[in-house]
């Protein structure tokens, strides 16, 4: 079997070996076993099981809640000539029908669906036919109420399972306390001991982590970057700080550029590819930014502004040094901060009274009257919602939050659904009608071209693509699309990225509204506990940072990073002025070369290697070396 799995590895995906853990969590799911697999950002959890889902008769399920990260996976397996499709919020009923029709009746391998589309009649009613291989878990921790983001559709899967009870389900997340860990067993199966949990190590022996007291962010922000070459993060709680630090760093002749969830989806992707082929050096943004990013070379991972759980901070540190070579992630934060989060559990869990202004201000602005079923997705404009019924904007938010997490509605602000095609007419016609509109001859020809299986199925389209292909205009492929569209030609679906909103239940009177009390405290309190382990980060001077994000996600096992601030810290005091002034003179020495950290241990090996860390750790900080995009110091 091991043969047959490397034999898919390499020539579907490219790669010679495993990484590890990867094979051994392929084998459990092919023989029968449920998985419970925690690997960190850029671990590889995709080809865990895409592999099994290959190897197997059938088709691989995959349940996930980032429809962005859904698209890419089913254009990325097309590229490799694997069918797959994707069905989400964003599809109407006729789009979701023809997907699950051809998956029923092709070669369909992987059927990536959100959640919330799995407790539809229509769903339920293919679900028995489509011959499913695996079922996939993707964002495991969303299942669970005590995780940082619990998703209430999630527990759809659980009836899921009852329909495919004898399917193995695999379930994957970055990141997941051990209470989380049991929470997702129990909710997955009905014999939590039937899982079988594979955990990387939360070592990232490359990786060194800092925390920095400071009073001014951006002159600290500046320090880092010129002391520390090559591409980095720099993350922010707000939209509005993203644009302010960039343009900050711009004025310092720093490359640098912003990200948030308030840009056009056009413009987004532009300001990601730029930043990905290294145009830009520094992004600045919001944690809208990173999900599915995998750029192994970025040296720095900055936070601007403390995030509110240990979670979040380990997936977005862990986007630095992939390539396995030196790299930093920096924490910044002040006095006042940490009061702020202090406060921050009675800002996100708002009173009752709160939430049913904000359900009475959702249901006036979506024009929904009392005793209306769930039936659609709503476009919401969140900015727009806010302005009209003159909310506060923390109130609004945590208020939609704290109603999706009780049931009340879905709501997703980070959406983007790239504009589709999918040919409507048969053959012979299309050749009629090119006859008689030969100026839409061109566009015809290209979509046929650029887009395989575009009779079958929809096809993700790029209309500024097509546009530099046909060398015209975007705005006049759009309304040659349209016009297609409209003499029933193409389905012609145009792109959207504004956020959506779904009652889950029937509209109620508000003064009706209740949520569960008993659960909603509970949440709260854990939220408090996750707040606290943070400010507990920020706040110690002594124990190793890789230890305390290790312990807190249930891994006791590891040693001390050496690398930290904090162990380097202990062992300044161990560093002799001597073995401080060899290093100096040995990086002088050699000030016209760029060297390797590995290179510099083999030279000087008479010092200890802790010593030599300690060393180029402070003469970093200080501007004496300088840290360049491929990992090697040279003196300054």
């Amino acid at each position: 079997m091991d043969q047959a799995l490397h034999q898919i590895l390499k020539s579907h995906f490219g790669f010679d070996d495993f990484r590890p853990l990867q094979l051994d969590i392929i084998k459990a799911a092919m023989a029968g076993q449920d998985v419970l697999a925690l690997m960190p950002t850029g671990g590889g959890k995709s080809l865990c099981y895409q592999v099994p889902g290959l190897a197997k008769e059938g088709l691989c399920l995959v349940i996930s809640p980032l429809i962005a990260l859904m698209n890419d996976q089913v254009q990325n397996l097309r590229k490799k000539n694997i069918t797959a499709f994707a069905i989400h919020s964003g599809l109407s009923r006729k789009e979701v029908i023809n997907i699950l029709k051809t998956a029923t009746h092709s070669n369909c391998k992987f059927l990536y669906v959100s959640p919330e589309r799995l407790e539809t009649s229509l769903f339920k009613e293919y679900l028995p036919a489509l011959d499913v291989n695996l079922i996939v878990v993707d964002e495991a921790h969303c299942i669970s109420q005590w995780g940082y983001d619990f998703r209430p559709p999630y527990l759809n899967i659980a009836d899921i399972r009852e329909e495919l009870a004898e399917i193995p389900v695999m379930a994957l997340t970055a990141s997941a306390t051990e209470r989380v860990q049991q929470d997702i067993c129990e909710k997955l199966s009905t014999d939590k001991n039937n899982f079988k949990i594979f955990r990387q190590s939360f070592e990232r022996p490359n990786l060194s982590y800092s925390v920095f007291n400071v009073q001014s962010r951006i002159n600290k922000i500046i320090q880092i970057l010129n002391n520390v070459q090559g591409s980095s993060i720099v993350y922010c709680k707000t939209r509005k700080r993203t644009k302010e630090i960039a343009e900050l760093l711009q004025m310092q002749n720093i490359s640098a550029d912003y990200y948030n969830a308030g840009l056009s989806s056009d413009l987004r992707t532009q300001k990601q590819q730029a930043w990905i082929q290294n145009k830009v050096r520094v992004m600045v943004c919001t944690n809208a930014f990173g999900m599915g990013i995998d750029k192994p070379d970025v040296r720095t991972v900055i936070h601007a502004d403390a995030p509110d759980c240990l979670e979040n901070y380990y997936q977005e540190a862990g986007r630095a040094g992939r390539d396995g070579k030196r790299a930093f992630a920096v924490l910044l934060f002040d006095e006042p901060e940490i009061d702020t989060l202090k406060n921050l559990p009675d800002v996100r869990y708002p009173d009752i009274e709160t939430v049913r202004t904000i359900y009475q201000a959702v249901v006036n602005y979506l024009q929904i009257p009392e005793g209306e079923e769930p039936s659609e997705y709503y476009d919401f404009d969140l900015k727009d919602f806010i302005k009209k019924f003159n909310l506060n904007i923390q109130s609004a938010i945590y208020g939609l939050k704290a109603l999706e997490q009780d049931g009340w509605l879905s709501f997703n602000e980070q959406v983007f659904f790239p504009a589709t095609v999918r040919f409507t007419t048969y053959k012979n016609e299309l050749y009629d009608y090119e006859k008689g509109s030969p100026h839409l001859e061109p566009l015809i020809k290209t979509l046929l071209r650029a887009y395989e299986g575009i009779f079958d199925y929809p096809a993700s389209i790029s209309e500024s693509y097509l546009a530099f292909l046909l060398k015209t205009e975007t705005t006049l492929i759009q309304e040659q699309l349209t016009r297609l569209h409209f003499d029933r030609i193409i389905d012609y679906q145009p792109q959207k990225d504004m956020p959506q909103i779904y009652l889950n239940r029937t509209r109620i009177k508000t003064s009706l509204l209740r949520i569960d009390n008993k659960l909603y405290a509970e949440r709260k309190q854990i939220f408090t506990d996750r707040v606290k382990k943070i400010i507990s980060y920020c706040l110690d001077t002594n124990t190793c940072r890789s230890r305390i994000i290790g312990n807190y996600f249930g891994d006791d096992e590891l040693p001390d990073c050496g690398i930290c601030d904090n162990c380097l810290g202990r062992k300044k005091s161990e560093l002799t002025a001597a073995e401080l002034e060899t290093i100096i003179n040995y990086m002088k020495t050699n000030s016209t070369s760029s060297l390797s950290t590995i290179h510099i241990l083999k030279e000087l090996n008479h010092i200890k290697k802790e010593h030599i860390w300690t060393a180029i750790n402070f003469l970093v900080e200080e501007g004496k070396l300088l840290m360049q995009a491929d990992g090697k110091l040279q003196w300054k």
